[in-house]
């Protein structure tokens, strides 16, 4: 192996060869922490939740982008305590960085990182002295990506990009940097990153959903860089009893991609709350209208996790902790019928790994109403 690599090993033991409860994790990564950047970054702990009713019509679906904008400036604001949005911005980017939006779009076209609030991340990039060209939306599926049409939104020059053109293609992945675990005995244990993300660029800012996962139990901040940015990861969720819980935050923690994500922004102007991540059923849509903002991912996922479990509760559905075997199926048109067993724990687990605050208690939530 060249002398530039060097090794993050959870665990000593080998890898196993038959279903585990306690999966072993081994990190291969040349990267290195980049001081105190990245998770859970410089406001642990620190959420703002910015929501406008007339953000989103309902009934339309129609997005008011300039109430979007608005949201945008005032959350980050609110977050640093500039008095300027460049000033907030220029906290987290600089005009030498190359930026990825890592964007989510698992449920496209209806469920997705909204057009509206990337190309308002983008425009505020632009507007700080970050070149377009030096701006990648991406996402892990091509036919997904192009789905919801981007370009027609983004300021002119900024890069979209895929790491699959086609599914299974392994050239977007960088073959030196990847996660290694046997989950059942699989042919194939390795989940390698992104290339983009360690050949290309600086900082990410991450756009996920609010959406129900029925495996992970929530798409949020973490599973959206955990395995939005790696290969070969759907094989944690085969069997009712997943391996979600320790897999999500293993790979949010693993170099470099828990330096390189800078800020999250969370779209919940549309949500799913249940038989997420996709968007099937149209009765299982609901419109938060609300952006949430953050270095801290857990304290970020926390609020995501209130706000489907109290969705889930007015619509007289089981709760995301249950456990219980009556409540598989595979029925996903009946909410209190699920693929899995869902691991919202996912997100207690990242927390012990130092990637943010979980404790309901010390977490700051600045909601505004605009």
């Amino acid at each position: 192996m060249d002398r530039r690599f060097f090794l993050q090993v959870a665990a000593a033991t080998p890898l196993l060869g038959n279903p585990v409860d306690e999966p072993v994790y081994r990190r291969v990564t040349r990267f290195q922490p980049v001081g105190a950047q990245g998770m859970p970054g410089p406001y642990p702990g620190q959420v703002v939740r910015v929501h406008s009713e007339g953000a989103i019509d309902a009934a339309s679906d129609k997005v008011h982008r300039d109430l979007v904008k608005q949201m945008l400036a005032t959350g980050i604001k609110a977050l640093t305590g500039d008095a300027r949005t460049e000033d907030a911005w220029a906290r987290f980017i600089s005009p030498s960085d190359v930026v990825g939006i890592k964007v989510n779009c698992s449920g496209a076209p209806r469920i997705c990182s909204s057009p509206e609030v990337v190309a308002g991340i983008a425009e505020n990039l632009v507007a700080i002295g970050v070149p377009a060209k030096q701006i990648y939306v991406y996402e892990r599926f091509d036919n997904q990506l192009q789905s919801v049409g981007y370009g027609k939104y983004l300021p002119t020059g900024v890069n979209i990009q895929a790491a699959e053109a086609s599914r299974r293609s392994i050239m977007g992945y960088d073959p030196r940097t990847y996660v290694e675990t046997s989950f059942f005995g699989e042919d194939d244990t390795r989940s390698n990153l992104v290339r983009l993300v360690s050949e290309t660029l600086t900082k990410i800012v991450n756009v996920p959903n609010t959406k129900e996962h029925q495996a992970a139990g929530i798409t949020g901040c973490l599973k959206n860089i955990a395995y939005g940015n790696f290969s070969n990861v759907d094989r944690s969720h085969r069997y009712e009893k997943t391996n979600t819980l320790s897999f999500i935050g293993t790979l949010a923690a693993t170099e470099p991609v828990r330096s390189r994500v800078v800020l999250n922004v969370m779209d919940g102007l549309r949500g799913v709350w249940h038989a997420g991540p996709f968007s099937e059923h149209a009765k299982f849509r609901f419109y938060p209208k609300l952006l949430m903002f953050g270095t801290d991912p857990v304290a970020m996922d926390r609020q995501l996790i209130d706000l489907i479990e109290a969705k889930r509760k007015a619509e007289s559905a089981v709760s995301l902790w249950d456990r219980s075997p009556k409540h598989i199926g595979r029925d996903n048109t009946d909410p209190n019928i699920n693929h899995y067993i869902r691991e919202p724990g996912h997100v207690e687990y990242a927390s012990k790994l130092g990637l943010g605050v979980y404790d309901a208690a010390k977490i700051k939530l600045k909601a505004i109403e605009l």
